[in-house]
């Protein structure tokens, strides 16, 4: 019976390890794509006041 929650606990443990990767991946992906963006509509924004005169 003891070895049941033990599996149990170890299991939990890498479960909310892997999630917490993820989530760290994840929010660095987000980071980066914020970066892109930023990027795209200040390049726009740049190239509608060249065509504005």
């Amino acid at each position: 019976m003891t070895w049941i929650l033990t599996a149990a606990v170890l299991l939990t443990t890498a479960g909310l390890l892997v999630l917490g990767v993820l989530a760290c991946r994840l929010w660095l992906d987000v980071r980066t794509l914020a970066r892109e963006v930023d990027t795209a509509s200040r390049t726009l924004a740049a190239a509608s006041r060249d065509l504005m005169g």
